[in-house]
């Protein structure tokens, strides 16, 4: 492909993340942009259009943690830590940010701190699993009157009771 034409204006090919920074991209095109980079083991490029998504807007929670892992990867653990704990800011109780920056600490060789935020994933998985269940089971297309309708789960039955002897018949 040599080229193509826009209103008799010659340009020439450019790859698809290119056209990013010129604006005819939506911010999530330029978000799912820096992560084919990323994918592709392009840390440089994942990190300059990650942070274009974040100079864009500044509460992008999936570009802040992505960009702490970009660093992570790259083998910057200071640079992944710092951009972790943004993340954190933005999402206090969010399970992967502790868990990210549980790994950082822990390459950067500073096993306390990854300590600490090991726990602190834990402790988020368990507050969401304790949520799950104090949910309610009704469906967003279930009627709420039909829910009387439903027969009730049948008893819970108990295991056999080998030491109790069964009368034999005879």
């Amino acid at each position: 492909m040599k080229g193509f034409f826009c209103r008799s204006m010659p340009l020439a090919w450019k790859p698809p993340g290119a056209l990013a920074f010129a604006g005819h991209m939506t911010l999530q095109e330029q978000y799912d942009d820096a992560m084919f980079d990323f994918s592709r083991g392009d840390f440089d490029g994942a990190i300059a259009k990650l942070k274009a998504v974040l100079a864009a807007d500044s509460v992008h929670f999936d570009a802040q943690l992505a960009l702490g892992m970009a660093y992570y990867r790259k083998g910057d653990y200071a640079a992944a830590i710092a951009e972790g704990h943004k993340a954190e800011q933005l999402r206090p109780r969010e399970q992967l940010v502790h868990t990210n920056l549980s790994l950082f600490y822990m390459k950067a060789g500073d096993k306390p701190k990854a300590e600490h935020h090991g726990l602190q994933a834990k402790i988020e998985s368990w507050r969401e699993d304790a949520n799950k269940t104090n949910e309610p089971e009704v469906k967003a297309g279930d009627d709420a009157e039909l829910q009387i309708a439903r027969p009730k789960p049948p008893p819970i039955k108990f295991p056999s009771q080998p030491w109790k002897k069964k009368k034999l018949d005879g």
